[in-house]
């Protein structure tokens, strides 16, 4: 069988999962922020849901948990054992009750459509490639979100300060384990301008973007 980019994220982080998840314990302000400004309403009187695509351990899916109204939070990750740190996660810091997880590839989400309140979408969408199956990820973020619903979108920036370009390029970013092995990650570095042409080319549009300690931040609702 073929191997495909996303089986290539998949081995990465199931292999780095346990350290990675180690290094990764507070939430984000940028996502803090976003969670707590917004007000969550449910799609046809069902329970309200958020989703975080591309979990991790879910630090970012406790905040959905504990800083909106949602009902209950959906985690997505492609990596196994990354979801794997992210319900100890949720066990030990008392949010299982309102958090399940899904294995799937953010290039397809496997909920129905309208069905989410709150999206957050944060350091998942430049793993993807190539730039079409990124735009089709997006357009899976609007067709899950509810009217009304928004999502906080954040990939690097040219603007962090490990590099030294001003337009977008692919690149690999190695992950030092414990042991001295290194594991090569694929990224896609956004600017701003091609970073908000993407979600436009989308079935979202941008309500808002900047660029925040070195991400590229987007707040987008669905195109009516």
């Amino acid at each position: 069988m073929t191997k495909t980019p996303q089986d290539s994220v998949r081995a990465t982080y199931d292999t780095i999962a346990e350290h990675f998840a180690a290094t990764r314990e507070y939430a984000w302000p940028e996502v803090e922020s976003f969670c707590t400004s917004q007000h969550v309403e449910s799609a046809y009187s069902r329970e309200s849901v958020g989703l975080d695509l591309g979990c991790g351990n879910g630090r970012h899916a406790e905040t959905l948990c504990k800083r909106t109204s949602v009902d209950k939070t959906v985690g997505i990750d492609v990596s196994c054992e990354l979801l794997r740190t992210a319900q100890k996660r949720a066990a030990n810091r008392g949010f299982a009750d309102k958090f399940g997880v899904v294995h799937a590839d953010a290039g397809t989400i496997p909920l129905q459509s309208e069905s989410v309140s709150i999206a957050i979408y944060i350091a998942t969408l430049h793993h993807l490639r190539p730039r079409q199956r990124r735009i089709e990820s997006l357009s899976e973020v609007a067709r899950v979100l509810n009217s009304g619903g928004r999502a906080l979108i954040s990939a690097w920036s040219t603007a962090h300060d490990r590099f030294d370009r001003d337009t977008g390029f692919d690149t690999t970013v190695e992950w030092t384990l414990p042991d001295g092995k290194s594991i090569p990650r694929y990224y896609h570095i956004y600017d701003l301008d091609e970073f908000r042409s993407d979600i436009n080319a989308s079935a979202l549009s941008t309500v808002e973007v900047e660029v925040s300690s070195g991400n590229c931040y987007a707040v987008a609702e669905v195109i009516d």
